[in-house]
């Protein structure tokens, strides 16, 4: 991965995920695949943001796509933004995302979330695919 380097640990039963260095286009789709085959079914992801110097829209788009396949059955926290990155905000993804000043803080909060909402993923797994979504286009 050209300007990034990852560095992979456990820590509080998550996954933490420590980006290095700059994250932008030419490494984006290294960064998705290489944190996208770390997860495994329910476990939950830290991504520790704190050596990243800079990051650009298509790896944002990476980490929301990394977070969507993470919420099938676990979740994702963004740990320790610098300055520079959190530019992330004007994107709106610190609406999305968790994002916590220390990776402690944000193992602590996911643990906190699994033990408050525990039926969270059961709720996703008993949705109805047969009933039929009501209609947006205010036509009949």
């Amino acid at each position: 991965m050209p300007g990034a380097e990852l560095k992979i640990s456990a820590r509080g039963g998550c996954v933490v995920v420590a980006l290095c260095g700059g994250l932008d286009v030419t490494g984006a789709a290294d960064a998705e695949a290489a944190i996208t085959a770390l997860m495994a079914r329910g476990q939950s992801l830290v991504i520790d943001m704190s050596a990243l110097d800079f990051i650009d829209c298509s790896s944002v788009g990476a980490l929301l796509r990394v977070q969507r396949l993470a919420r099938e059955g676990g979740d994702v926290a963004l740990a320790g933004p610098q300055p520079y990155v959190r530019r992330l905000a004007l994107t709106g993804a610190d609406e999305v995302f968790q994002v916590d000043p220390s990776v402690a803080a944000a193992v602590a909060g996911l643990a906190g979330r699994r033990r408050r909402y525990p039926w969270r993923r059961l709720a996703v797994r008993t949705a109805r695919p047969w009933r039929a979504a009501p209609s947006r286009t205010g036509t009949g």
